[in-house]
């Protein structure tokens, strides 16, 4: 194994060779840097994907901070070079090595993937081959580190089952600890026959217990996915029967992790060394969504909501500016503006960064809780652009998805928004749900016309509009999670009528390729099998499948044949109303009854209202009740608890309800 400054001599001899050098480098403001030899556990975090979008992460970001706060351990980062720097690590002998200090990751105790989406999947086999990691979780031993995984895609693992050791279901804040915990009371320590000498001269860390024990001691931790202890059975016609527990005393099914009250965000942000996609501070002003639209995964998994105090997020603000120098400040959530005090957060915003020419966004914006205050509360803070989602156009689609935004509130708010001096308004629609026609999609073109001319009549040819229109793909743990994507034939005959509708200068169109829509699909809905499929696509060449002009669409088409599986198995299919998914064995906290309910509820049109107004007892709530006792100096939120407008008895009998269902 190559030393840090083998590392660095052969790294001098390639940059100059490549694309953006300054990817490669590290030496970035805000990094942290601990004495390597005196710190006891080594944690790599890595992001899969290249260095321009793997800085703003905001989960890496956490688990960074959350890391070097210990004194007995540290945190570095690593990214996956693009590959013309692949090429050239490759044929000089470079590993992957994190920017920090250096160091090969194979040299750390702990890696630490986070993957926020599926097509990330073969860059992991990728990162762990270029750091001369065995791809496959059965070939390592315990001169390997542990590899780790979390992030909203793997509420449904399996399709990495066999390349990942466990998997962090849930929040990252307090786990991550858990784990530290257990890596390092079996790591054997310097000077122990457990340590050997590399090729290099460099010591190779062991653990002092055999690997399955350390996994085991995982598998113990509350959140934590070992899959090596469970075992999917499977019905004649290829469906899921059931996934067994193969060790006694580990949960089945795993609950998500989640934090009773969010600590205090990051501040001391790293300031890269090149431009990259998101170059502010982020600030999460809440987490958790109350609307309950039937498609977001996103407002499935992360439920409850929490929201942090208007002077925490002031406070956090202050401290991340002052110590980056970055001009745009964005107050992340889901739903930016139904935060209970999004008024007087802004207004605190605007009046402690006043003369400083700030930028405020809110990246998320719901139509319905914009408000004319908060649109010039906005102004005031010159904010950095509007973006809205309607996601559909009909009434029924609207009904269909728990969407339900009349045309008229989608034209008022966005002439007020024009009004008040932004030239440009994004919207963002979906399209592909299969209970979708073509007069659905004729309708978001004929909203996007109305709009664009309302922007004319305040701003004249100055109002410009950007429709993004991305295709549905049915995610697990969501009411949507029984019904099939739509065909390749369907989803581009959709994008073929708004490409010849919105043809305007001032309309920006942008959509996603079908073949990427499938590739999403396929690997967030896989169960087991998909794993294999996933290893030969890499092998075949797929990598950085997210970049449309990088996709190898034949690679994976191949990996299937190779195989023996149906790709359409897995999406072109209507799921059995008593189908066991492959990823029923991983939890939310939010029952499958009541998944399958709303999913009922979208076949018939029907709406929930936000569950602030209504507790619809979706399970959240006895879990955190459970957690709540065994946690009795935390703070919880759960939205139901906090309305006034949900009678107390009802909601007292439905939690029992909950209590008593599977």
């Amino acid at each position: 194994m190559l030393s840090p400054t083998q590392i660095n001599s052969r790294l001098e001899r390639i940059l100059l060779k490549v694309q953006k050098p300054g990817r490669y480098v590290g030496g970035e403001l805000n990094i942290t840097v601990k004495d390597w030899e005196a710190t006891q556990t080594k944690v790599a975090l890595v992001f899969p994907d290249i260095y321009d979008i793997g800085v703003s992460n905001v989960g890496l970001k956490i688990l960074y901070d959350q890391v070097n706060q210990r004194d007995d351990a540290l945190a570095e980062r690593a990214y996956v070079p693009w590959p013309d720097m692949e090429a050239l690590m490759r044929e000089n002998g470079i590993p992957l090595y994190s920017l920090e200090t250096k160091h090969p990751l194979a040299e750390f105790d702990l890696i630490g993937f986070s993957i926020p989406y599926e097509t990330l999947y073969t860059n992991v086999l990728n990162t762990l081959d270029l750091a001369g990691i065995p791809v496959r979780a059965e070939d390592r031993d315990e001169s390997h580190p542990i590899i780790i995984a979390g992030g909203h895609s793997v509420m449904n693992p399996e399709p990495m089952h066999l390349f990942v050791d466990a998997f962090a279901i849930g929040e990252g804040e307090e786990v991550i600890h858990d784990i530290i915990n257990v890596i390092m009371s079996l790591r054997a320590t310097e000077g122990s026959e457990a340590i050997s000498a590399s090729t290099g001269g460099l010591p190779r860390r062991r653990f002092t217990a055999p690997r399955n024990d350390i996994l085991l001691a995982l598998a113990q931790i509350p959140g934590v996915y070992v899959p090596r202890f469970y075992e999917t059975y499977y019905m004649d016609d290829g469906t899921v029967s059931h996934t067994e527990a193969l060790v006694e005393g580990i949960a089945n099914p795993v609950v998500k992790r989640m934090v009773a009250k969010l600590p205090p965000p990051p501040t001391k942000f790293i300031v890269p060394n090149i431009d990259i996609v998101h170059n502010r501070v982020s600030v999460e002003i809440m987490r958790g969504c109350t609307r309950g639209c039937r498609f977001c995964h996103a407002g499935m998994i992360t439920r409850p909501v929490r929201e942090r105090s208007v002077e925490e997020i002031v406070r956090a603000a202050e401290e991340a500016v002052a110590a980056t120098g970055f001009e745009e400040l964005a107050l992340l959530s889901l739903s930016s503006s139904d935060y209970s005090h999004i008024l007087e957060l802004v207004t605190a915003i605007g009046e402690k960064f006043e003369g400083r020419h700030l930028t405020v966004s809110l990246p998320s914006l719901r139509i319905e809780s914009v408000s004319i205050d908060l649109m010039e509360k906005l102004r005031q803070r010159r904010a950095g652009g509007f973006t809205l989602a309607p996601e559909a156009a009909t009434e029924r689609m609207r009904r269909i998805i728990n969407k339900y935004i009349p045309d008229e509130d989608i034209i008022n708010t966005t002439r007020e928004i024009y009004r008040r001096g932004w030239t440009t308004v994004k919207l963002y629609f979906m399209i592909g749900h299969p209970s979708e026609t073509l007069e659905d999609v004729q309708a978001i073109a004929d909203l996007a016309k109305r709009v664009l001319a309302e922007g004319r009549k305040v701003i004249g040819m100055k109002a410009k509009l950007h429709i993004g229109a991305n295709t549905f793909v049915p995610k697990p743990q969501t009411p949507f999670q029984w019904v099939s994507v739509d065909t390749v034939e369907q989803i581009e005959a959709k994008q073929e009528l708004l490409r010849r509708e919105l043809r305007d200068r001032n309309i920006k169109l942008s959509w996603s390729e079908p073949q990427e829509t499938l590739l999403e699909a396929w690997l967030s809905r896989g169960d087991r099998r998909i794993a294999e499929v996933v290893y030969t696509a890499w092998r075949n060449g797929a990598k950085f499948d997210a970049w449309g002009e990088q996709m190898r669409y034949d690679a994976w088409m191949d990996a299937f044949a190779q195989h023996g599986l149906d790709p359409a198995f897995y999406t072109h299919r209507q799921r059995r109303t008593d189908e066991v998914f492959p990823w029923e064995h991983i939890t939310a906290a939010v029952r499958k009854n009541f998944l399958f309910q709303d999913f009922r509820m979208s076949l018939e049109g029907e709406i929930r209202v936000d569950c602030r107004l209504n507790c619809y007892a979706c399970g959240i709530l006895p879990t955190f009740s459970n957690e709540r006792r065994a946690n009795p100096g935390k703070v919880w939120m759960c939205p139901d608890v906090r309305s006034p407008a949900a009678p107390r008895k009802e909601l007292e009998s439905q939690k029992l309800e909950v209590l008593n269902a599977p």
